[in-house]
């Protein structure tokens, strides 16, 4: 069953929202000077210190690429090296506070109106639309 004349399909708006939300870390990366790896690594990093193998795993790089992506980071203060707390001849990378900063200043604008969005539905319409977003990405990962 389709929309209505006029109407978008859910579907549709799904692609709308996928084809949006792609072309926002470019946005983000512009705006901020940073490359779209930079910007990646200071998104992982963001969720906790990772080492360079796994950066480089994670944006599917050389560990002498993500080396010089961090490199550029920690230049910029956005990132900080340190050595490995169980293993001192590896090192760790963790975001800086002008990191967080500047992916907070980014970022917090967008997630609050998603979380206003959020708040307007009632229970019953949240679960509904999880649900649709959870099978919507199974679907989207079945074609990685």
């Amino acid at each position: 069953m389709g929309a209505p004349a006029g109407e978008r399909t859910t579907s549709q708006a799904l692609r709308a929202l996928t084809v949006v939300s792609a072309a926002v870390p470019g946005a983000v990366a512009r705006r901020t000077g940073l490359s779209h790896n930079e910007l990646a690594v200071l998104e992982l990093l963001a969720e906790g210190p990772h080492g360079p193998s796994e950066l480089a795993r994670s944006l599917d790089v050389t560990t002498a690429a993500a080396s010089g992506i961090v490199d550029r980071l920690v230049a910029r203060g956005h990132a900080e090296r340190s050595a490995h707390p169980q293993d001192r001849r590896r090192t760790v990378v963790a975001v800086s506070a002008s990191g967080r900063e500047t992916l907070v200043a980014e970022l917090m604008p967008m997630f609050e109106a998603l979380r206003q969005l959020e708040e307007e539905l009632s229970v019953d319409e949240r679960e509904v639309v999880r649900g649709y977003l959870e099978r919507a990405t199974e679907a989207m990962r079945r074609a990685l």
